[in-house]
């Protein structure tokens, strides 16, 4: 609700256009009505100008339409903060996503925990899952997860921390332990079978105690099952740049985007996300970031259209974002596009069907042709017609169709054992 309210005061530039414009068409519509009376010497024609003229249609033609739609979005899971957003989605030629709950479904099954020293599985897993206890990251999720299933001894860690693009660590039993990517090794040469593991697809994780190696977790995640239909409806919109950034190992990285067609870009820190929008918009695109993680929020805030898929994700990335997908789905990815670049259709329609009629009313009037009771009969006409045009924006386009019913058969279907 509060993302909504500030989406209605956050006004885009075709809005506040059509402010500055109302604001001084009055005074044009005054000198046009004296002219009339100066040159025609007809009180009526003047009268008539002043009485046909509609300057609210105006101020109308755009908030009408924005609230319409963000209004109607809303209700459909689709938060968008404001017109500015709206114009920005519209003319959106560039899509750059992130890879771990966003293509994928964000929920990594631990397969392999392989020790590099004397200690054994249930002992490195053990270090990982009390390191990891207090992460919010989709791994550490897995490793705690792994660690229930196999009953390992639960361990309390003291002195946790989190370092985006590295990982956690942690003091247990008085040693320092730390989870996370290559990164964590500090330059050292990763172990063979880490190269085996990521050949497969798989995201790894390096446990250390007091810095030196002491085991590899390996993580498998699930790409979206919807996310090639995503992909295809992008492109049939005219986005061709898509591309994947994560902080993720380019072996697991590239497996998934040879998958999926796309090129990706891998072993990111936040900011060289950040560095990666600001290329494009070098370029002069105009930048969609899709993403769920804290890791993202910096990008999601530096992104032209910064979008959290907000069901999945973090408080600070929607916090971050100018709009939300407040279900999981990334086929609402195309639906969000193609509603900005309806609701624009429509307010480009609202503004010229404003300004048509402004034109031929005070034409007639200004030529004696409009008496003043018909000029006040019609003065409504325009107000009438934006309501009727934006009132379209209410009903959902007919592709969401097929996601209203998935949403049902999900409802409806077995939990799963």
């Amino acid at each position: 609700m509060r993302l909504v309210e500030e989406a209605e005061a956050n006004r885009g530039r075709t809005q506040r256009l059509a402010d500055r414009f109302a604001t001084w068409y009055l005074p044009l519509v005054a000198a046009i009505a004296l002219a009339t009376y100066l040159l025609r010497g007809d009180l009526l024609a003047a009268v008539a100008v002043t009485v046909v003229a509609c300057s609210c249609a105006f101020a109308l033609a755009t908030p009408v339409a924005m609230l319409a739609s963000i209004g109607a979005a809303a209700k459909r899971g689709l938060l968008i903060r404001g017109g500015l957003v709206i114009e920005a989605l519209a003319r959106a030629d560039t899509v750059l996503l992130d890879k771990t709950g966003t293509l994928t479904l964000g929920e990594p099954e631990l397969t392999d925990v392989l020790p590099l020293s004397t200690l054994d599985e249930t002992e490195v897993l053990r270090l990982a899952a009390a390191a990891e206890r207090d992460s919010e990251h989709p791994l550490a999720q897995a490793v705690r997860h792994a660690a229930a299933e196999r009953s390992v001894p639960q361990t309390r860690a003291d002195a946790f921390e989190a370092t985006p693009g590295f990982g956690v660590s942690a003091t247990i039993d008085g040693h320092t332990v730390s989870v996370g990517s290559i990164r964590t090794l500090n330059g050292a040469q990763p172990p063979d079978a880490a190269e085996t593991l990521q050949g497969q697809g798989k995201t790894l994780l390096y446990v250390l105690l007091d810095g030196a190696a002491v085991g590899i977790l390996a993580a498998r995640d699930t790409a979206r099952t919807e996310a090639r239909a995503a992909l295809a409806a992008l492109h049939a919109l005219g986005i061709q740049n898509i591309e994947v950034l994560t902080g993720d190992q380019p072996a697991t990285a590239q497996a998934l985007a040879r998958d999926l067609g796309i090129p990706a870009h891998a072993g990111l820190l936040p900011h060289d996300k950040v560095d990666a929008i600001k290329r494009h918009q070098a370029c002069g695109h105009t930048v969609i970031m899709l993403g769920d993680g804290v890791n993202d929020a910096p990008a999601l805030a530096q992104a032209d259209v910064g979008i959290a898929m907000g069901a999945a994700g973090s408080p600070v990335a929607l916090q971050a974002a100018h709009a939300a997908l407040m279900t999981d789905q990334l086929d609402r990815l195309p639906e969000l596009i193609r509603t900005a670049r309806r609701t624009m259709r429509v307010v480009r329609f609202n503004i010229s069907f404003t300004i048509v009629y402004n034109i031929v009313g005070l034409t007639l009037a200004a030529l004696g042709l409009l008496p003043p009771i018909y000029a006040a009969a019609l003065q409504s006409l325009p107000d009438l017609g934006i309501m009727a045009n934006s009132a379209r924006l209410l009903r959902p386009p007919r592709t969401t169709a097929p996601y209203a019913r998935r949403d049902t058969e999900l409802q409806s279907a077995p939990a799963p054992s």
